[in-house]
């Protein structure tokens, strides 16, 4: 599930399908953790997956600032229009 991610990273340029990307990563990291709490019969896996899932809401909320302001300013989603950006 990570390397599906990792490669909808490299391969899209797409600002909308990048973020889907990392949150499909950040969800990976998070089922590793739970397995590992379950395989050694610990609770910390679930807990670290409450800071993934942390992570991920903050990810979403600033990442979709980020595509509203690149789609209003730019009028495109594409990431090659944010490495053009001055500022």
């Amino acid at each position: 599930m990570f390397a599906l991610g990792l490669i909808g990273l490299l391969v899209r340029r797409n600002v909308i399908f990048t973020l889907m990307s990392i949150e499909i990563m950040l969800n990976a990291a998070g089922l590793a953790f739970v397995a590992a709490g379950a395989r050694w019969g610990q609770a910390d896996g679930q807990v670290m997956f409450l800071f993934v899932l942390a992570m991920a809401a903050a990810e979403v909320s600033v990442g979709l600032a980020l595509v509203l302001r690149l789609y209003h300013h730019y009028h495109s989603l594409d990431t090659d229009a944010a490495s053009r950006m001055r500022g």
